[in-house]
């Protein structure tokens, strides 16, 4: 399993890499596109809707639309109304609960989340646009408190973070993640030859303090989107997200910690 893990891993990471820097802006948006349609299938399974193709297909042509003909200023206030349901709404999910399954409140539930899915996938191409060295800047940040987190949680976890959520993970591990990624962006910001990267502007913008602050919220971003689909795949009875990927599950399972995270650092990147 572990094996199978680490294969894909780093299968996903070099065609990443080679689609991010092929410089084909069309087959960027035509993968990304693929890619939004299957998570939005997985989105609306974990909701419970009926029929998740349909619903999929119908909501993913959305995507295309808006980063062809919507108003890019308007794509701002977006961006904002994605940030507000994951402050406001989600995050308080991890204490309070969520709405059962076939219920108003999960519908309502269903709506903001496919709000923010779609919000996520815009402001990965519009990282994208703004320089790939950029996105996957954001991108290896959160890779990067990932491995720590899982690094540190197993060897030094103890005290759990949210065991009715996700019983494996534990406030050694998170605060372990955020640690590397603050060593981690501490090295990118120091080293010229990324002088691209989303640490070296917000450094150069907000010195060391500034630019440490805001990898500290992304951090902890990063973990209130991981608890957040964990919550959903418990209600739902399910382990995995789907089992597209090998010894991963699906689209969510791997994008889950990047969702409140991108569009922020794109708001972020706009305002500044």
């Amino acid at each position: 399993m572990l094996k199978t893990r680490v294969i894909t891993s780093i299968v996903l990471f070099g065609a990443l890499v080679f689609l991010l820097f092929s410089g084909w802006h069309l087959a960027f948006e035509v993968i990304l596109t693929a890619i939004f349609a299957i998570a939005s299938w997985e989105c609306f399974r974990l909701f419970g809707v009926s029929h998740p193709i349909v619903s999929a297909v119908c909501w993913s042509a959305f995507f295309p639309l808006i980063i062809y003909f919507a108003d890019f200023s308007k794509l701002v206030w977006l961006l904002v109304l994605c940030v507000m349901i994951w402050a406001l709404r989600f995050a308080p999910t991890l204490k309070i609960g969520i709405p059962p399954l076939g219920s108003l409140g999960n519908r309502l539930l269903m709506g903001m989340y496919s709000v923010a899915l779609l919000t996520f996938f815009v402001a990965m191409y519009f990282l994208y646009r703004h320089s790939p060295i950029f996105l996957l800047s954001i991108v290896s940040i959160i890779f990067i408190a990932d491995i720590g987190a899982y690094s540190f949680g197993k060897t030094l976890g103890r005290h759990k973070l949210a065991p009715k959520i996700s019983p494996s993970k534990t406030w050694e591990g998170a605060v372990g993640g955020w640690v590397s990624a603050m060593v981690f962006s501490i090295v990118i910001a120091m080293m010229p030859i990324f002088h691209g990267s989303f640490m070296t502007k917000f450094q150069s913008l907000l010195g060391w303090f500034g630019m440490l602050f805001i990898v500290t919220v992304l951090a902890w971003g990063s973990v209130v989107g991981d608890l957040f689909e964990s919550r959903l795949k418990r209600r739902a009875g399910v382990k995995d997200s789907s089992n597209l990927l090998p010894g991963h599950g699906g689209i969510l399972d791997r994008i889950d910690a990047l969702l409140p995270v991108l569009p922020l650092a794109c708001l972020l990147d706009i305002l500044m």
